[in-house]
């Protein structure tokens, strides 16, 4: 198998999202100190993992892999999608979201766009959509295209997380039982998109299977002098597992990190309703005895 240090440094480790990711972590840390506002360190710890994780995904040769590899793309997709979007919200201060919210129109399509049932179906729907296999081939060889669908996704997955998740005053997070209902509910929603990867018994998507659709898709991510100085005939190069085999372990790793992902919610969400419960409970002994 070849190596992927054929196509460069640049291709491999992509520095200029590298900088642009620090000058982000900078300015965070620069409004977060300059702030009279209080930023916990787990805050701190949580922005700071999704901005390492956001390049691992966007940045380092986990990318480059995502071309050569649909179990790797999807991967990149689960991370991307199910894990980064919750560790900024709670990363990102509430006081930063409330001065980002004061822009009007910012604020009324954050309201929107965040009820449960738009968020869940807007989230769903592109990512399902963009993994049609017409629609998956058009994007994945254009751009612009590839960067506003992979945007819109993002965005979208944000809109999906905040009811769950977010503690800015003046949005409301879904009660404890609600919040099950709905990580059930994306669960099921995602399904078909992973069902028809997993169960297809051919190849979907051209810009895996057919040379020149991949080549094209390459060259998103590979400076096209080194492309040009290269000798590639297919993705085959790149690992011993059939088209097939690997795009149905993509869609494999997609479902068995969600469940992962929104097991831990669950935990996480039975812990909070316990502890609520208990000081409620607790509350009330106090008031009974006094």
């Amino acid at each position: 198998m070849m190596p992927l240090s054929i196509f460069g440094f640049e291709a491999m480790w992509s520095p200029y999202f590298f900088v642009f990711l620090v000058a982000v972590t900078i300015a965070y840390f620069w409004l977060v100190n300059r702030s009279k506002e209080p930023t916990t360190m787990k805050q701190k710890t949580l922005f700071v993992t999704a901005i390492v994780l956001l390049y691992i995904c966007k940045g380092s040769p986990v990318d480059l892999l995502g071309h050569l590899m649909f179990s790797a793309h999807m991967t990149q997709m689960a991370v991307l999608y199910l894990i980064v979007p919750p560790l900024l919200i709670k990363g990102i201060p509430s006081w930063m979201f409330e001065a980002l919210f004061r822009i009007r129109a910012i604020r009324s399509s954050v309201t929107f766009f965040t009820k449960p049932l738009i968020a869940l179906f807007l989230f769903n729907g592109i990512f399902s959509l963009y993994h049609v296999p017409l629609i998956f081939d058009v994007v994945k060889t254009n751009m612009w295209l590839h960067a506003l669908m992979t945007t819109a996704i993002f965005i979208a997955a944000m809109m999906m997380w905040w009811p769950l998740v977010n503690e800015v005053r003046g949005f409301s997070t879904l009660s404890g039982l609600k919040k099950i209902g709905y990580i059930f509910a994306d669960g099921v929603l995602l399904t078909p998109a992973c069902a028809l990867i997993i169960f297809a018994d051919t190849p979907l998507y051209a810009t895996y299977y057919d040379p020149a659709a991949w080549m094209n898709a390459l060259a998103l991510c590979v400076p096209q002098s080194t492309l040009s100085s290269l000798e590639l005939s297919g993705p085959e190069m790149f690992s011993s597992m059939s088209l097939l085999h690997d795009q149905q372990l993509g869609g494999v790793l997609m479902k068995i990190i969600q469940e992962i992902v929104y097991g831990v919610m669950l935990f996480y969400i039975f812990i909070e309703w316990y502890r609520k419960e208990r000081d409620e409970e607790h509350m009330a002994i106090q008031t009974t005895k006094s």
